[in-house]
């Protein structure tokens, strides 16, 4: 009992100081986005980004929550998009195609720095990651369009205070609401990590990941460091590549294929189960990720190796 009572308070601790960290740069962006609904702009706002939106069948508001993710974080963009539900309802196959734009586009600023950080040009992380969003984005609704599947309203279990006539007292005060119930997502993702590590999941499913990583063109060294971004994320899996590009124990053609897999698929378990929260299907925020990411690198791999060395560093990679 004392043992479960200290594991408790150890992940009630980590998710605070995680939280906090995240409305440093949530709190300013949510009064911006109520500064723009009170004053109508939303749709200016998200406008640039609305061809896009069209094309893989979501209502234009929806680009300023990619947008929001594509700065910051999944957990922004879920707040936006919390906040802006009640304008644009989504149907299951919408809540999915927008979890996997911010799954794959998302806090590039920081992730990306790391891959560069690494060895790999920002550049291409970044054109990667953007490209490779609407790519898988565009898929799923075309597939879902096509098959007719999960067109039903989406079920979000995060949802903010609904209306949009409240005074700006309730406003603040549901958001604080909605800012608290992050706190307690984040503690519920922490715990089901540490069981599924503790029953042995993340261990099978390095072990499955491994052989197939090595078949597409990632190499043996870079493959294990690349299960661990895949399945605990890029800040774990970019800071041993650093470690090891740094000894020179990984060759820097497979640091930069680790990272572009990375960039494309990481935190396969805890972020996939993050966009349920928002109506996302796994079949596609987790399963469709992976199959498209093992896909698309396996495709990168094969036009980098015909590609001359000097466009190799001069795009791809930093020479040593």
């Amino acid at each position: 009992m004392n043992k479960l009572f200290i594991t408790i308070k150890q992940l009630a601790g980590d998710a605070v100081s995680a939280s906090l960290e995240l409305f440093k740069v949530m709190v300013p962006i949510l009064v911006a986005v109520k500064i723009l609904q009170e004053m109508g702009l939303i749709q200016y706002v998200a406008l640039p980004l609305e061809p896009i939106m069209e094309l893989v069948g979501l209502p234009a508001e929806m680009g300023l929550v990619w947008a929001s993710a594509l700065i910051n974080n999944i957990y922004t963009g879920m707040i936006v998009l919390a906040s802006l539900t009640g304008d644009a309802p989504l149907t299951s196959a919408q809540a999915t195609v927008i979890g996997v734009l911010m799954l794959v586009g998302h806090g590039l600023p920081v992730e990306c720095a790391i891959a560069r950080k690494s060895g790999a040009r920002f550049l291409f992380q970044v054109l990667s990651r953007l490209v490779g969003a609407f790519i898988l984005a565009w898929l799923l609704h075309v597939i879902y369009s096509a098959t007719g599947t999960l067109q039903g309203p989406a079920t979000m279990l995060f949802t903010p205070e609904a209306g949009g006539d409240q005074t700006l007292l309730a406003w603040t005060l549901s958001q604080l609401k909605n800012l608290v119930s992050i706190v307690f997502v984040i503690f519920s993702l922490l715990a089901m990590m540490r069981v599924l590590h503790a029953i042995k999941v993340i261990d099978l499913l390095n072990r499955i990941l491994r052989p197939v990583l090595s078949l597409i063109g990632i190499g043996p060294k870079a493959s294990a460091i690349t299960v661990i971004g895949l399945t605990m994320g890029l800040s774990y899996g970019g800071g041993l590549i650093i470690n090891e590009a740094r000894n020179g124990n990984v060759g820097k053609e497979d640091i930069f294929y680790s990272l572009t897999f990375m960039g494309l698929c990481h935190s396969l378990i805890e972020d996939s189960l993050l966009i349920t929260l928002i109506g996302g299907h796994i079949s596609g925020v987790m399963w469709g990720r992976l199959v498209f990411s093992l896909i698309a690198v396996a495709g990168i791999v094969q036009v980098v190796r015909r590609l001359p060395a000097r466009t190799q560093s001069a795009y791809l990679w930093v020479e040593n």
